[in-house]
């Protein structure tokens, strides 16, 4: 049992992540990752509508006809997204502006109605539960770190207008990374997003193979020390 959770966290976060493996949602990546701020606050509502909805649809699973499955589970993302995109609206106004048309847009994004049709339609409530909030944080992790790289080489800051989602307290967490910097304006337009992402799929394939390459060699260390024995 242990085992299938590590398996779905790690999947989620790293294995399977939608942005870097599945190369799924990447209209909002590329769109909104432009901040840390905005990538994070995308990221977190895309991470609660994986939750709800996946753990919602492995709850109706068996009183749902094949026939009809598709659009009740696009209705059911699309009540879960209006659900967040008014809660924004309500509470993170400046931010909700910000992200505009991409909350709502969150309802076509391939990597929930993916999850919905392949795990979460077949499997119980608690590991559709666990594979939306990992695979939510995954894609999480791949807006804030293409944010991250943006805001950076884009404008030479951090955490910039971090009060649209933290409060007025957050106005002096803006971290200058580079002092005097005119920005690069590359960085933070879409081909900018392009570029950085294929760097960082890169740089995870670079780590992926070099764990593979050391797997085998810790494997023959304990059969080299059987045989001396």
């Amino acid at each position: 049992m242990l085992s299938e959770y590590s398996k779905i966290v790690k999947d989620g976060l790293w294995l399977n992540n939608q942005a870097f493996v599945a190369l799924l949602g990447l209209c909002p990546l590329l769109a909104v990752s432009n901040t840390v701020i905005n990538g994070l606050g995308l990221g977190l509502a895309t991470t609660m509508t994986l939750v709800l909805s996946n753990t919602i649809i492995s709850l109706i699973r068996n009183f749902v006809p094949d026939e009809v499955r598709l659009p009740v589970f696009v209705l059911v993302i699309a009540s879960v997204v209006t659900m967040i995109e008014l809660a924004m609206n309500a509470w993170f106004f400046g931010l909700y502006k910000i992200l505009g048309i991409f909350i709502p847009l969150i309802v076509t994004n391939c990597s929930i109605i993916g999850r919905a049709e392949a795990y979460a339609s077949k499997q119980r409530a608690d590991k559709a539960f666990l594979d939306g909030l990992f695979m939510g944080l995954g894609f999480t992790f791949a807006l804030v770190t293409l944010g991250s790289l943006r805001e950076i080489i884009g404008s030479g800051t951090l955490f910039a207008k971090a009060e649209l989602m933290f409060g007025e307290a957050a106005k002096t967490w803006q971290i200058d990374v580079i002092t005097d910097y005119s920005g690069m304006l590359l960085a933070i337009l879409p081909p900018g997003a392009f570029i950085g992402l294929g760097l960082l799929i890169a740089l995870k394939n670079i780590i992926d193979t070099k764990v593979k390459q050391r797997k085998p060699a810790q494997i023959q260390i304990p059969i080299q020390v059987a045989q001396e024995q």
